[in-house]
């Protein structure tokens, strides 16, 4: 199986589902040690580095690349998770294939922050 690091999928159990999406995108961004230096990087960039801020990002990146997908995908983060809902496993590889490789590399994420403005961003 690929590798979804820095997420996590899962399938939504019937008791957290909010209309039709059935799965889950998370990352522990407070806890999970393997997400330190992304952390890191956020603050060098002037990004609070918390889970809206990720989520905030990542919408950005779908709104610029893949604005169909936001039909799909309604964000639930708080500071201390990112946590993304989807509609349908399609929406999850279309995620996983505009998003992961962005974010699963320091490198790649850097180049990204590089480009971006933080006047543009609220977390």
């Amino acid at each position: 199986m690929q590798t979804t690091f820095p997420f996590k999928i899962f399938a939504l159990p019937a008791e957290m589902r909010v209309e039709d999406f059935q799965f889950g995108i998370t990352a522990d961004v407070e806890a999970d040690p393997a997400l330190e230096g992304h952390f890191y990087l956020f603050e060098k960039y002037g990004y609070g580095g918390g889970g809206t801020s990720w989520e905030e990002h990542i919408l950005t990146i779908l709104e610029e690349q893949a604005p169909e997908l936001l039909e799909h995908v309604q964000g639930f983060s708080t500071e201390a998770n990112l946590l993304l809902y989807a509609d349908s496993e399609a929406a999850v590889r279309q995620f996983m294939r505009l998003i992961q490789p962005i974010f699963a590399d320091l490198g790649s994420l850097n180049k990204y922050f590089s480009q971006t403005d933080s006047s543009d961003f609220f977390a």
